[in-house]
């Protein structure tokens, strides 16, 4: 009896013995070379919390990485995803980011492709929503965190110290990291002078090495699995259309689809909320985008950039300004970061499209925080113009 009851766990460990000692270029030669192609639209947190998909695909002047959280997801036939697929451009989108994924979690991603991005152009789209007065909590920042880039950080010695240094302490505000023993240690020791924390931190660094090979090796198996594949509603209705023609025909669909309000609101969306909608009137008041700890994280993000060579084009989405209005929040407290945003950007030599002039346009949100139809044919041509190098990037953007 006691031979059959070990003999499963003698077989399971024997398996996992071999999955391990595997070398990651045996694995990485299994990997169909569609897998890179398949990621850019599937949104797979995988994709995100990893790190060989993303390195492939930055090596291909193929792609067009684009930043993002939830609206990303969005996915109509305006989106960038399905307009630069039926419009060939000689790019394609590839989209990072998901709900609640903001600037400490792009920060974290970039880290570790810093080598790759010299002259690499890219685009980040940004939401008002992640400038809270305490920036990321808990709950946005948990479900995106990836361990395998926090340890990587620990051994990253190619970016400015006082930059990583800066994150660290960041990043150590998280439970994720103040829970993970040994990386905290690693981190507190980075930032800190105390000789017994980096004793400690030197004894750990080779167990640290060995978690970090395997978290490598799980990167690879899952991506040598594939990841689940979306069903993804491409139109050509948007191929080889001028975008005035493209912003009538957003603008008729974004009317057939918004009937039931007047926050001009999908009618779905809109159902979701509307029993709550009359006691969410003026219970916004006195909030404001312009004060947030996310600014320093977003700086973060500008510095790596620019000490890398990047090239990014930022997108600065504004707000569904008649449901801000009905909710109470304050014109000033959204102006307030829009010319925040615009000035920490431009500060840096960057390229921003600024299409804060929209809050009351119709149809250029889809819901109460999200981009929409016409927003989407202003993001195209933005990104379009800034892909040919055209410095009017933002023909529509005023």
């Amino acid at each position: 009896m006691k031979k059959v009851f070990f003999a499963p766990l003698i077989l399971a460990f024997l398996v996992l013995f071999i999955l391990v000692i595997i070398p990651n270029k045996w694995i990485e030669n299994l990997i169909p070379k569609s897998r890179i192609n398949e990621a850019a639209t599937e949104l797979n947190l995988f994709m995100f919390q990893g790190k060989y998909v993303q390195g492939k695909m930055l090596e291909s002047d193929h792609y067009l990485p684009m930043y993002g959280s939830s609206e990303l997801a969005r996915l109509d036939q305006f989106h960038p995803s399905n307009y630069f697929k039926e419009n060939n451009e000689g790019f394609t989108p590839f989209l990072i980011g998901r709900g609640g994924t903001e600037s400490l979690i792009h920060f974290l991603n970039l880290t570790e492709h810093t080598s790759q991005l010299k002259g690499k152009k890219m685009v980040f789209v940004l939401s008002p929503q992640w400038f809270q007065p305490k920036g990321a909590d808990e709950s946005h920042f948990v479900p995106n965190y990836s361990t395998l880039q926090g340890y990587d950080l620990a051994f990253n010695h190619k970016i400015d110290p006082k930059l990583k240094k800066m994150a660290i302490k960041r990043l150590l505000t998280y439970s994720p990291v103040q829970n993970d023993q040994m990386l905290s240690t690693l981190y507190e020791a980075e930032i800190s002078n105390n000789t017994s924390k980096q004793r400690e931190a030197s004894l750990l660094k080779p167990f640290a090495k060995v978690y970090r090979g395997l978290l490598e090796k799980k990167d690879l198996y899952y991506t040598l699995a594939g990841g689940f594949h979306r069903h993804r509603v491409i139109s050509s209705k948007v191929k080889g259309k001028s975008w005035t023609q493209l912003e009538k025909e957003a603008n008729q669909i974004g009317a057939k689809d918004s009937k039931n309000n007047h926050f001009y609101v999908t009618d779905s969306q809109y159902n979701k909320i509307k029993q709550r909608v009359p006691s969410l009137k003026n219970y916004k008041t006195g909030a404001t985008y312009g004060k947030s700890v996310e600014y320093h994280d977003f700086q973060l993000v500008l510095d790596l950039l620019k000490e890398s060579g990047a090239k990014p084009l930022f997108i600065s989405v504004p707000v569904n300004g008649r449901w801000y209005d009905y909710t109470g929040f304050p014109k000033a407290g959204r102006t307030a970061y829009y010319k925040r945003i615009k000035q920490q950007i431009e500060a840096e030599g960057f390229q921003i499209a600024d299409f804060s002039g929209h809050e009351y346009d119709p149809y250029f949100m889809k819901d109460t925080i999200h981009i929409g139809w016409k927003g989407w044919v202003y993001t195209d041509q933005a990104i379009q113009n800034f892909y040919e190098d055209n410095n009017k990037a933002l023909v529509k953007a005023k």
